[in-house]
């Protein structure tokens, strides 16, 4: 009998395991293998390039817009099942959106955007309510799924379109399937906690703080969104830099390579170090410091030694984005907290992420010489370094 309970715990264990790689393996690729396709979209529905971007920018609106409204459904309905409709809505979504017509493809987007805004404020505070004593390691599964997903959508989403014969609707419309198997694997939690219960769990007689008017929520925010605008601004911008230094455009591709796959590890490794210091101000610090050091080796030796300032980058950015993700729980009493800071932190810093490549871009045609932008990017590295500093004081919001 008691072998039969512990067989049966085990299993539990592993299905909610399963079902956190999984959710966090669909809150990117939907997003990722996008980018790749455009120009065939662009092509298809004679769209202009304007027109085609938002295909892209109407989920990072949906994150900036709608973030701070989710921790709220959550503690009427319950994480579980507000999650299971996200990844209902998010097939929708997935249908839709290679459907053939403008207005389809923009529904689609919205969809998808408000159904990964729900995981991306989600995910931290259900991994707090569940892994308490191994919030480290869980937060970093949790970004390497994400992140191995992302990078791996963007680089066989031209392959599998020509896979499924379909060409950009077989590019941006497979990732169906792996969002029906989220559902499969994530229905035993909803089962296992009703909304009643998931309220319960969330704690009605926490201790309320109110997230705007505390110095470390906003130390965080600011964190979440200025290390989300380096990335965003180097994503976008730096192959085009590149090339103006006379890299080949084959080679300028690479670059980014160079950074997602040292960004990876770092999404993983710094959250288990984090976890387990009594406070992350030196690694906070130091990721804005990484920053400084690789953006100052672009501005001051170009093309020299370019692979080495991408690695810098690309370690600085994992350590970030890790360091992001982890202190929603760190920073953060309670589940219910937890979900308010991320919602905050979310809804704020994808609003300040997304001006970052317009002002990039912008003062590029101000100056004509891309030495002005990347001083830009130093600045907003102090930024990261200020704000990593009081984020990563070992205190609780309040």
């Amino acid at each position: 009998m008691e072998n039969h309970i512990e067989e049966v715990s085990k299993m539990k264990k592993i299905l909610m395991l399963l079902g956190i790689i999984f959710i966090a393996s669909n809150l990117r690729a939907p997003l990722t293998s996008v980018g790749p396709v455009i120009s065939e979209i662009s092509k298809s529905l004679a769209l202009s390039n304007t027109t085609a971007g938002l295909v892209t920018t109407i989920p990072l609106m949906a994150f900036g817009f709608l973030s701070s409204m989710v921790p709220k459904i959550s503690r009427k309905y319950g994480m579980e099942i507000v999650l299971l409709g996200s990844l209902i809505l998010l097939s929708i979504g997935l249908v839709i959106r290679p459907y053939g017509s403008l207005i389809t493809l923009f529904l689609g987007a919205a969809l998808v955007g408000i159904a990964i805004t729900v995981g991306n404020v989600l995910m931290p505070a259900y991994i707090k309510n569940n892994y308490q004593k191994n919030v480290g390691t869980m937060m970093g599964i949790y970004s390497v799924a994400m992140n191995l997903t992302a990078a791996l959508a963007a680089g066989f989403s031209i392959s599998l379109g020509k896979f499924t014969e379909m060409g950009w609707k077989g590019s941006i419309g497979i990732w169906l399937v792996l969002s029906i198997a989220t559902i499969l694997v994530w229905l035993p939690q909803v089962k296992k906690r009703r909304a009643v219960q998931a309220t319960a769990s969330l704690g009605q007689d926490e201790v309320k703080v109110n997230m705007y008017k505390s110095k470390i929520a906003w130390a965080v925010t600011v964190f979440m969104g200025v290390q989300s605008l380096l990335f965003y601004c180097l994503a976008a911008w730096l192959p085009k830099v590149a090339i103006t230094w006379g890299i080949a455009s084959e080679d300028a591709g690479w670059l980014l390579s160079y950074m997602q796959f040292a960004q990876l590890p770092m999404t993983f490794i710094g959250a288990i170090i984090a976890s387990k210091l009594p406070n992350q101000k030196l690694l906070a610090i130091g990721t804005g410091v990484l920053f400084a050091i690789g953006i100052a080796g672009l501005l001051i030796f170009k093309v020299n030694f370019i692979a080495l300032w991408c690695v810098l980058i690309g370690t600085a950015s994992g350590l970030a984005f890790s360091l992001s993700m982890l202190f929603f729980v760190l920073r953060t009493s309670s589940t219910v907290q937890a979900a308010e800071l991320s919602g905050m932190a979310q809804s704020i810093g994808y609003l300040i992420a997304a001006c970052g490549p317009p002002i990039f871009g912008a003062l590029f045609d101000l100056s004509g010489l891309w030495s002005l932008s990347l001083g830009f990017l130093l600045v907003m590295s102090v930024t990261l370094i200020i704000s990593g500093g009081i984020a990563g004081k070992n205190d609780w919001v309040k």
